[in-house]
């Protein structure tokens, strides 16, 4: 697709980021991430003495299963699919593959996922559920066998025994895959450079996976996280709130560059004295600062308006933020607030963007008219009302 053309298409919300209306026979490229059942680390361990060195150590099934991955494109030649796998990547607990479709389908690309996912199932029935010892194992008649050690969710601290251990959890269920719809989780690669980030990201998983597990409490998704009298979803370095010298960045989005740069100099010369930054980073010169302290280090809290999972949403237990917010998480500089609906319908909010939005027009001129609570407009002026209430907290 030509650059400037892409645009985001409505997806289906059962299955994550499935696109409504797209042609899945069609040329494309995907990426897509399926776990294991109740996030089993079947495949293997992560190993490591470091994040750089952060591996993942496959045992004989996670050997079999990216065996098949690299022989997918192969396999699927001879019944008409053209297809090249681009990176994929054996976790404990899940496989990423990203994969190019070179001429249109006979079928969807989901039935390519759907025949990978039934090869791993079969071949796990093989290995793990013929022998007598392991359907013992599954219907619980083995007493002396060894009990999995822990209870980590990111598979590093399993039995080296996974798969025989995880035959009690599949003996009810046809499937070695997570069975909820959500699980099935796909994104199709259409933006400029996506292709060779979301590559990036799926070889850099193991390095990822040693820091989450090294600092679990800032990827820990707190509810009712309550503060200044507001209420807040977040993630990340929670001493941060607390926190004596503080500042806001609002800029707004008909700034200058020249305006943007010199508020830019102010922050990062309070930033470099310890001072914490509050920004909801939504207009150009916002994100501009925000990343730059990022960047540098700096301790950053940031306002999201939807950046969370919902509520008893499937993805809430392994949610994790992207890119460069996982990093500033990991280092515990980064704090991110997501207000709850009550946080929106607060009282002293309301007021503080009323009065924001008749300065702006007596300003202009114009006459004051009030804006729903349910605008995004509305949402986007009260993240920078609740950044100044928690500064002044």
């Amino acid at each position: 697709m030509e650059e400037g053309r892409w645009k985001r298409r409505p997806v289906d919300p059962m299955r994550h980021h499935r696109e409504n209306g797209w042609d899945y026979k069609g040329r494309a490229i995907y990426h897509f991430t399926l776990p294991v059942e109740e996030r089993y680390p079947l495949f293997g361990v992560l190993e490591g003495e470091s994040a750089e060195t952060a591996f993942v150590r496959l045992n004989p099934y996670g050997r079999r299963v990216h065996q098949m991955l690299c022989g997918l494109a192969q396999f699927y030649a001879g019944k008409g699919y053209a297809l090249k796998v681009l990176t994929q990547k054996v976790m404990p607990d899940h496989v990423h593959l990203v994969i190019q479709v070179l001429e249109p389908l006979p079928q969807s690309i989901g039935a390519v996922v759907r025949g990978f996912k039934s090869g791993c199932t079969k071949v796990y029935k093989e290995m793990y559920m013929s022998s007598g010892e392991n359907a013992a194992e599954v219907h619980g008649k083995n007493e002396n066998a060894a009990e999995v050690h822990g209870d980590s969710e990111d598979g590093l601290k399993r039995s080296a025994d996974a798969p025989v251990h995880f035959a009690r959890i599949f003996a009810g269920r046809g499937s070695i895959w997570e069975q909820n719809p959500a699980y099935y989780h796909e994104r199709i690669l259409h933006a400029p450079g996506q292709l060779r980030r979301m590559i990036d990201y799926v070889k850099d998983n193991p390095r990822r996976l040693w820091i989450k597990s090294r600092n679990p409490e800032f990827f820990r998704l707190h509810r009712r996280t309550e503060a200044a009298g507001l209420s807040f979803t977040s993630m990340g370095n929670h001493f941060l709130l607390d926190w004596p010298d503080k500042q806001v960045v609002e800029m707004s989005r008909s700034a200058t560059n020249e305006e943007v740069q010199e508020q830019l100099r102010k922050v990062l010369a309070a930033a470099h004295n310890g001072t914490v930054t509050y920004t909801a980073a939504i207009s150009k010169g916002e994100q501009l600062i925000a990343r730059t302290l990022r960047e540098q280090g700096y301790l950053l809290v940031v306002l999201l308006n939807d950046g969370f999972p919902k509520e008893g949403s499937p993805h809430e237990r392994y949610y994790k933020p992207g890119g460069v917010y996982f990093e500033a998480c990991s280092k515990g500089q980064l704090l991110l607030l997501e207000p709850t609906e009550q946080a929106f319908l607060d009282a002293g909010i309301q007021a503080a963007v009323e009065a924001t939005l008749r300065r702006k027009a007596e300003a202009r001129h114009y006459v004051y008219t009030p804006i729903p609570v349910t605008s995004q407009r509305y949402r986007f002026m009260a993240l920078n009302e609740m950044a100044k209430r928690l500064v002044q907290e």
